[in-house]
């Protein structure tokens, strides 16, 4: 692992691992995934081979919302552990030569946290203006046509108050407003928890932040489905109730605050609404987040050129990757071709993966090869979900336990959040661990492959193209390129390389590919397989200099 640094610098290229504590490995025998359960699993996080950890909350909460309503944000919700607990997981962290990243939820808490009982109690109070707050139209509606995404209107009536607050997401989380001293507190949350010695956030819903002060209605959508959806947000455009330009005020007032720690950073999470990719570029301008992630990726087809226009958008350095995360289906299940092989597409996804510029982020139970759990009405625990089934079946599916053991798994069935579904308990951990071709060992060996080529983790992006199946793009620093072809078909595909160069394939860990020629000429043809991939060094290229090879890096089978 590289030595802990004073300069945000280490995130550029860096590997981050998410964990959702409640589900990932339990400390204290009740069922449950809490802090010690994670500390003692770090050893399997080092292994793979990360720079950091990011948790989702932790924090005291109702878990309406899978621990993102939060009725403290400056404690451990009992039931996870204490802050002492906390405490042992940084120093852990720290001494495995991991950093640790916290969810810092800027936007809203839960109904239930002293700030919005104190705001309810009393309008002129110390506390009154902290939440969105306001009176309703003469006929008694709320004061605007704005929608709840997880259904409904984004108000709700307080009878003690007698006004209406905004949620953006369920009735039990009311919505922060920044513009208030509210704004100021959660500026001291981050420096309670930077005290504790973490090493930056990921900072929630970032285009939620900011709304139109003077609460406007959207307008329709310009082009309306044909049919009523099942999502009734999809039919406004948003331009009042999120995206606001204020947003970025108050990410420079974070990233200041932020700049106090040396080494600690933000990274943002935006939603998928349009121009995504302009706000990733703004929110990511100096001064502001050092990175941030969108889902737009996640929630399009799996086609090149749908990465090419990613990547095309992305800037190198300051995106971050998420194919899989807890608030989407897992990428092994969402993108798998029809009649393509499960482990072979896990494993085409993490040396693509490991491939992207700038940040990346592994998904627990992403490097098992997991896929989508399939799960009942009766198991559901989303309120996303439990609103839309069935057309809709939410996000419990990529929510369930971490399987650690086939025989045993960690948090036990029954007393678990989420049941543990037979197929993950094949695809556990220690089943995986040291099984040569496994999708686990795969991932070790691809996030080998990308700290061994500095290109791959810190280089710039070049000559991005799309042609049939073949995604291609350039990844080059200080005269060290390698050319990345992948194919995303299920057919083997031709590519011709530029010319001007001669190619030396590089060895690449992912089972079943077929050998590639020592050495390629520019112009030539080369035979990508089916979900394979061809990862080639430049050599002789103008202006670049020839390199040499780093070392080998283990090919599992």
């Amino acid at each position: 692992m590289p030595q802990k640094t004073c300069s945000a610098a280490w995130l550029e290229g860096a590997a981050l691992y998410q964990i959702c504590p409640l589900v990932f490995a339990d400390g204290n025998g009740d069922g449950a995934g809490d802090l010690d359960g994670i500390r003692r699993r770090l050893d399997h996080v080092v292994a793979l081979g990360v720079d950091a950890v990011w948790l989702t909350p932790f924090y005291p909460s109702p878990f309406d919302d899978f621990g993102y309503d939060i009725a403290d944000h400056r404690a451990v919700d009992p039931r996870l552990g204490t802050l002492e607990d906390f405490d042992r997981l940084v120093e852990a962290a720290h001494a495995s030569g991991l950093r640790l990243l916290v969810d810092l939820v800027c936007g809203h808490t839960a109904k239930a946290n002293a700030w919005f009982q104190a705001s309810r109690r009393e309008r002129g109070g110390p506390h009154g203006d902290w939440y969105v707050w306001a009176d309703p139209r003469p006929d008694g509606s709320p004061p605007n046509n704005w929608l709840s995404v997880f259904g409904g209107p984004a108000w709700s009536w307080d009878p003690l108050r007698r006004q209406y607050y905004l949620h953006h997401f369920l009735p039990s989380q009311p919505t922060l407003n920044l513009r208030s001293a509210a704004g100021e507190a959660m500026l001291e949350t981050a420096d309670f928890w930077l005290d504790r010695g973490v090493d930056g956030f990921r900072i929630d819903a970032v285009d939620f932040l900011m709304r139109d002060p003077e609460l406007r209605s959207n307008p329709a959508a310009a082009d309306p489905p044909p049919a009523i959806p099942t999502k009734l947000f999809g039919m406004q455009v948003h331009a009042w109730d999120m995206m606001h330009a204020d947003v970025l005020d108050f990410l420079e007032r974070l990233r200041a605050r932020v700049e106090r720690r040396p080494g600690a950073v933000l990274v943002g999470e935006l939603s998928s609404q349009p121009g995504h990719g302009d706000r990733l570029r703004r929110y990511t301008a100096p001064g502001r987040l050092h990175a941030a992630y969108t889902l737009g990726l996640a929630k399009t087809a799996f086609t090149p050129d749908a990465f090419r226009a990613a990547l095309m958008a992305a800037g190198t350095g300051t995106t971050c990757w998420s194919l899989s995360n807890h608030d989407v289906e897992r990428a092994a299940s969402r993108w798998l071709p029809p009649g393509a092989d499960r482990a072979r597409f896990a494993a085409f996804l993490a040396l693509l993966t490991c491939c992207l510029p700038g940040v990346i982020c592994v998904y627990q139970g992403e490097e098992l090869g997991l896929p989508q759990a399939e799960l009942r009405l009766d198991e559901l625990r989303d309120p996303f979900g439990l609103n839309y089934w069935p057309e809709f079946p939410g996000r419990d599916g990529a929510r369930t336990p971490m399987p650690w053991s086939a025989e045993t798994v960690e948090p036990a069935p029954g007393a678990a959040w989420l049941p543990v579904p037979e197929a993950h308990r094949a695809l556990a951990a220690d089943r995986q661990a040291g099984l040569p071709g496994s999708t686990l060992e795969v991932w070790r060996a691809c996030l080998a492959l990308r700290r061994a080529w500095p290109a791959l983790a810190h280089g710039r992006i070049d000559l991005i193209d799309e042609d049939g199946p073949i995604l291609a793009f350039l990844r080059e620093i200080d005269g060290e390129a390698v050319m990345c072809l992948f194919n995303l078909g299920t057919r083997a595909a031709d590519y011709v390389l530029p010319e001007g160069s001669d190619y030396a394939p590089l060895e690449l860990p992912v089972p079943g590919l077929p050998p590639v020629p020592r050495r390629i000429r520019g112009g030539g043809l080369v035979t990508v397989p089916a979900l394979g991939a061809v990862l080639a060094r430049r050599e002789g290229a103008s202006g670049g200099v020839a390199v040499a090879a780093p070392e080998a890096v283990p090919v599992p089978g």
